[in-house]
């Protein structure tokens, strides 16, 4: 559920996390899936901090070999990325992964701590 802190507080619903920024970019056809290697910097960039700030990273990899990529090109360290499996492993439902991404890192976090 996204919304307003106020509104949480009001309902009294617990404030797992905060939505920061995001960025939205479009890459050509012929590279699709490499999204998240131009779209993080820029989101990041945006919130004021750095992929070094980021304690854990759900990376949709619709296929092996984006998720290598992006992994690569934003130095991101593997031990944060999908902790609990991604796409490949936990499935991809669609028309949610989005929302699947999001409660599975909100709870792995206030799991962590």
């Amino acid at each position: 559920l996204l919304a307003r802190r106020s509104v949480a507080e009001a309902r009294g619903l617990p404030v797992m996390g905060v939505l920061r920024s995001f960025a939205v970019v479009g890459v050509p056809p012929d590279v699709m899936g490499i999204g998240p290697a131009v779209a993080i910097p820029r989101a990041l960039s945006m919130a004021g901090i750095g992929v070094r700030d980021v304690d854990a990273v759900e990376l949709n990899e619709a296929f092996a070999s984006q998720a290598a990529y992006c992994i690569a090109t934003l130095g991101l360290d593997n031990d944060k990325v999908n902790p609990l499996g991604g796409a490949i492993a936990l499935g991809h439902p669609l028309g949610c992964t989005g929302a699947r991404q999001v409660a599975t890192l909100l709870h792995h976090l206030q799991r962590t701590g």
